[in-house]
């Protein structure tokens, strides 16, 4: 029997907190992680076969396919696209089973192909939703200078700062010396200088070979021994982390980083300010946006599937920025469902 309606003469219940019919509502949450869930399940067979267009591809068909089940009218605005030429999940695609709320959707079936192909750590399955026309479009530039940390000092860092005051700032907003600041950063070449500004002022750096995605969320959570994820990685990715941390209450800083004159002018041409700082409200507009992520392989983050004799394991995170929610799902999968995704000997 369904419940009596409540009599509005008597709620409490601000009106800024009821939901719309068109607004993304808080069951998406667990539908998103059925999701997130499957591209795991499908690209972890491939984990330390050293394919990483094999496992990237498992992910993509899984991911696509549950996709299709989700109550939302979701048009894919960050997916597989331009970086790797995919026929599936592409930019513009429509998603979801076309009922719902519209909303935008990116998309990262492995964030971490290359970790996941060579069996090492910190491989995620990626799905970030938000309202409509709320996500940056990161078309014209796919590199991004970024800046990210906890709340503690979300209102103190500044991009534009020297790299050794904004480690002071955040040192002083988490109480602890500049030598215990801990800062992650992609293990590239054209991170050499930054290396060298980061440990002249006095703080350690933590290398991550791929999967930036994971070391924003690990700056902006406590306990996880990353204070701050600084350099230049995927202006996609960025976009995705920002659906996460908002729901955190850290911050993301970006600043738009062409790699050549061609795509500089690109930029250009969209009206894009290659000096402004991008701040987390302009990578996702929306108050109202769903991350969820599952671990491929073991990680700072998350547990990584595990195949076991007759079942499956699995460890996601769901967050929701309307709420702040943030929750830890650890599920058992009956092995015999997902034959369909297993690899082929």
């Amino acid at each position: 029997m369904s419940p009596a309606p409540i009599d509005s003469q008597y709620s409490t219940l601000s009106s800024s907190l009821t939901l719309g019919a068109d607004e993304p509502d808080r069951n998406l949450a667990l539908e998103l992680v059925r999701v997130t869930e499957a591209a795991a399940i499908a690209g972890g067979h491939w984990v330390g076969f050293g394919d990483k267009n094999r496992a990237d591809g498992a992910a993509v068909d899984a991911m696509r396919s549950f996709l299709h089940t989700v109550h939302f009218n979701g048009v894919v605005v960050i997916g597989e696209g331009e970086k790797d030429e995919a026929p599936m999940l592409y930019n513009g695609e429509r998603v979801g089973d076309g009922t719902g709320p519209e909303v935008d959707v990116a998309v990262d079936p492995i964030d971490g192909t290359r970790l996941t192909a060579l069996g090492i750590n910190n491989a995620l399955a990626v799905l970030a939703v938000a309202e409509r026309g709320t996500m940056f479009d990161p078309s014209a530039v796919f590199y991004m200078e970024k800046l990210v940390t906890g709340p503690e000092a979300a209102d103190l860092v500044d991009l534009r700062l020297p790299v050794k005051q904004n480690l002071h700032l955040i040192a002083k907003a988490k109480g602890v010396k500049v030598n215990q600041i801990n800062v992650c950063i992609l293990d590239r070449d054209r991170h050499k200088p930054l290396v060298e500004e980061i440990r002249a002022a006095g703080a350690r750096t933590k290398f991550i070979m791929d999967g930036d995605v994971a070391g924003a969320i690990a700056a902006a959570r406590s306990g996880t021994g990353v204070d701050a994820l600084m350099g230049i990685g995927g202006t996609p990715e960025g976009i995705v982390a920002a659906c996460a941390i908002k729901s955190l209450g850290g911050v993301i800083q970006g600043r738009l980083w062409p790699t050549s004159d061609e795509e500089k002018q690109k930029a250009l041409d969209a009206g894009h300010d290659l000096e402004r700082v991008l701040t987390t409200n302009d990578l996702v507009k929306s108050d109202n946006c769903y991350f969820a992520a599952t671990g491929i392989t073991d990680g700072d983050l998350l547990k990584g599937v595990r195949y076991e004799k007759d079942r499956v394991k699995t460890q996601s995170i769901v967050m929701r920025s309307k709420s702040g929610t943030v929750r830890f799902v650890d599920a058992e999968h009956h092995s015999s469902k997902w034959e369909p995704w297993a690899r082929q000997a």
